[in-house]
């Protein structure tokens, strides 16, 4: 099976493919922008907020993102709400799981900074577990700071970045 490496450098061999590569990666990054198929794990008060934005006033449909219940098929872990250490230990597993491309959306100051338990010893922020793609701030996040992210992170796909590190 070719890696994605081999076509490229396959393509680099042949003259005058350096455009056609790059209108790939166009297509592929647009394709990717505009199919974003989020697995949420609300575990806490922020669900509210996000039950909004896949409402009809908000409708986060129609920027392509489309939330699922399969772990397999989706592409992004929403966390949403206070995360245990138990629970941080599932959703390392949850990330495992997705196939590449994977991206972390931490919505909310509990799953980013543990919010109002910053001094709890079993709350930890997720970031500590999985790289985190896109960080949502708030306490709740309004549904507008929520597609915003969204938005954020469909811009990073359609260029190509990351912002989460790899952890071991």
């Amino acid at each position: 099976m070719e890696t994605d490496t081999d076509i490229k450098r396959t393509l680099d061999n042949i003259p005058g493919s350096g455009l056609a590569y790059n209108i790939i990666d166009f297509i592929d990054g647009w394709a990717r922008k505009y199919s974003i198929w989020p697995i949420h794990l609300v575990t806490g008060c922020c669900s509210p907020e996000f039950m909004q934005v896949s409402g009809a006033r908000f409708d986060m449909e129609r920027l392509g993102i489309l939330p699922f219940a399969s772990v397999r098929q989706c592409d992004c872990i929403m966390v949403v709400g206070i995360v245990s250490r138990k629970m941080a230990e599932r959703v390392k597993y949850l990330h495992e799981q997705m196939g590449e491309p994977k991206y972390v959306v931490s919505v909310g100051a509990c799953p980013t900074g543990k919010g109002p338990f910053h001094d709890s010893y079993s709350v930890v922020a997720i970031d500590e577990y999985v790289p985190v793609d896109i960080y949502i701030p708030g306490c709740p996040p309004r549904p507008e700071a929520i597609i915003h992210g969204m938005m954020e992170l469909q811009e990073k796909i359609r260029k190509g970045k990351r912002l989460g590190v790899k952890h071991d």
